[in-house]
Parts: structure tokens; sequence; C-alpha cells
């Protein structure tokens, strides 16, 4: 599961399997990511950016951690009324393994492994129930376009269940709020394609799949 800590349309990328493949997972998330489900009458987009993220650290069932990620995200936040707010961020990017446990096996205690250096690409994201906050004024960063690119530097420790060390990580929401109220995850999903060696769904309706 991607790391979420609580408080320009992207051009998705195709993977192609060879013939003889593993079956590919899918994840109807464009209906749940649809601005839509945020942009209700009378609702203002008040902060439209892309952020690239290098050097964190993903989870798997077990709440192990098994690959490193590189990301571009959209985050798009719709101002409601004065004071609550709606955010859908959508991801694109890609992982390579660590050694040990695959993501989409639960029990810890078996060898369903994955081996270190598998690629591969992902997608998805989450929208957020709606929340109360107070917008800062000004923002510490742009709210609109490119806001740059920001390194967690995690460090996955082999056989360490729980978080990553993640001395960069910075939470998005302090960037433009002062304060939130009830901000947390209506919907997420993620798959992930590593062509012959499996795809992989994570997502609040079920996971499916695996990658090793």
């Amino acid at each position: 599961m991607r790391r979420i800590y609580l408080p320009l349309v992207l051009s998705w990328l195709l993977l192609v399997q060879p013939a003889g493949a593993k079956p590919s997972e899918h994840l109807n998330f464009g209906t749940q990511l649809n601005a839509a489900e945020c942009n209700t009458t009378g609702a203002r987009l008040v902060i439209n950016v892309i952020q690239r993220i290098i050097g964190d650290a993903d989870s798997g069932e077990a709440g192990n951690n098994w690959a490193y990620d590189d990301f571009q995200r959209r985050i798009q936040v719709w101002q409601l009324s004065d004071d609550t707010f709606c955010a859908v961020v959508q991801y694109m990017g890609s992982f390579v393994t660590v050694m040990g446990q695959s993501p989409g096996f639960f029990d810890p205690d078996t060898n369903d492994t994955v081996a270190a250096g598998v690629t591969g690409t992902f997608e998805g994201g989450y929208r957020s129930t709606v929340f109360t906050g107070t917008l800062k004024d000004p923002a510490d960063y742009r709210t609109r376009g490119n806001i740059g690119t920001f390194n967690y530097m995690c460090v996955i420790l082999p056989g360490v269940p729980g978080p990553a060390v993640c001395p960069g990580y910075q939470d998005w929401t302090t960037f433009y709020f002062s304060s939130t109220v009830g901000f947390d995850l209506a919907w997420w999903g993620w798959v992930y394609h590593a062509g012959d060696n499996g795809s992989w769904v994570n997502s609040v309706d079920g996971n499916s799949g695996d990658i090793n």
C-alpha cells in the first residue's frame, strides 16, 4: 500500500506484457478519482499542483516493506465552503523491489518472496473525505503548476515490519493548511504491473494478484 499520512492531466503509463506473462490485474480507479466526486455545485478549485516524489518506500499486505518508489502525483483540492474541502490525488510512477516478502501475500511466515531488482510501474491514488481546514495565506508552495521534487530518503531494513525510516518525508497538507480536522480517505487504490513477475492490486475495495 502506498504510504499515506493523515493530518495538468497526466498521461498514464501503459505496460505491454509479452506473450505468456502472468494474468494482469486491473483497477478501475477513474470513477473514484474523477474531479466530479469533489467538484460539486459551488466548489472552487484552490490547489492544482504536480509534485514529484523520489526515494519513497512501499508496503505490502503483511505490513512488509517491499519496494522503493519514484512517482509523480497531481494534487487537487476543492473548497466547498469557507472552511470545508475535498482532495483528489492521482499517482503515476515506478518501483524497484527489495528482497523479501512479496507485496500481495498476507502471511509473513510463508516463503512467498520477491527478488531484489524487479521493476515495474504503478498508478492510482486516493480521494479524501470532506474535511475542515484553514488555508495558509500565503501558502508555503505555489497553488498552481509544478512544486518540484521531494526526496523522502527512505531506508528499508530487510525483514523489519512497520513503517520504513523516511527522514525526508513531508505531508503535502501542511504546505497549504495551518490545520485540518477530519482528513481521511474516502477511497484509495493502486495497481502495480511488473510484466512476467505479475501484477498486484491494493485497494480499499479488495486486493488481488502478487509480484514475485
